[in-house]
């Protein structure tokens, strides 16, 4: 069995744990990819290991904003631990790479034998409810450079390096903002030296310096992980 990469699924017991890798396929996550819409049923869950996925309030009238993002430390179709199949947000591949899928019938199988991973999902859940409501605070009450500054953490923790591809569009997608906002944000933050940014390709230069420039949600996210699934 290859490595596993997934938190959710490392911290389970052995038992557990090979239960469910048994049901899992191997994917590859790719950019731009919907993986599920809100108010549709979720045909599988997914277990990133590389890529990451973006968590997408839509809005009447408007392209919608990120309110969360799911990497190897957690998983996509949470909801199914409460019972609810019915898939509440619109679910964006923002980095490619791979993740376990399994089908949703078997997964809701293997929750219902394994206590250790209903009580793993209540904990995210939890987590998954902090940061969409840090998400809302952030996006009435920060302004756009230290929003920014979390939105790229989030990405290059999720990333797992300190490049990735983003373009200037998607960001103001991601976080509700006009692009001619976003641009000035992002040219702030490279004037300083904490970025570089080059035809689609973001680079991460100074990380400490980029925390200091973010809003505290950013640290506020790390901790309730850690609290609860660390």
């Amino acid at each position: 069995m290859a490595t596993v990469e997934n938190h959710l699924i490392e911290r389970l017991p052995r038992k557990d744990r090979l239960r469910l890798l048994a049901i899992c396929e191997p994917v590859q996550l790719l950019l731009s990819e919907v993986l599920c819409e809100p108010g549709e049923p979720t045909r599988h869950v997914y277990f990133p290991t590389e890529g990451f996925i973006s968590l997408v309030a839509l809005v009447e009238g408007s392209p919608g904003v990120e309110v969360g993002m799911v990497g190897r430390e957690g998983m996509l179709g949470a909801q199914l631990a409460l019972g609810v199949v019915t898939a509440p947000l619109h679910a964006l591949v923002q980095g490619a790479g791979a993740a376990w899928r399994i089908a949703t019938d078997l997964f809701r199988r293997e929750l219902a034998a394994s206590s250790a991973l209903q009580q793993g999902l209540n904990r995210y859940l939890y987590v998954l409810m902090a940061q969409q409501a840090a998400s809302a605070a952030c996006l009435r009450f920060h302004l756009i450079g230290p929003r920014l500054a979390r939105w790229l953490l989030m990405s290059q923790d999720r990333a797992h390096c300190d490049s990735f591809h983003v373009t200037h569009e998607f960001l103001a997608y991601m976080l509700g903002m006009r692009r001619e906002g976003v641009t000035a944000a992002a040219c702030a933050l490279q004037r300083l030296g904490l970025i570089q940014y080059h035809r689609g390709e973001m680079t991460v230069l100074d990380r400490s310096g980029l925390e200091a420039a973010a809003c505290s949600c950013y640290a506020a996210d790390r901790q309730t992980y850690a609290e609860l699934l660390g």
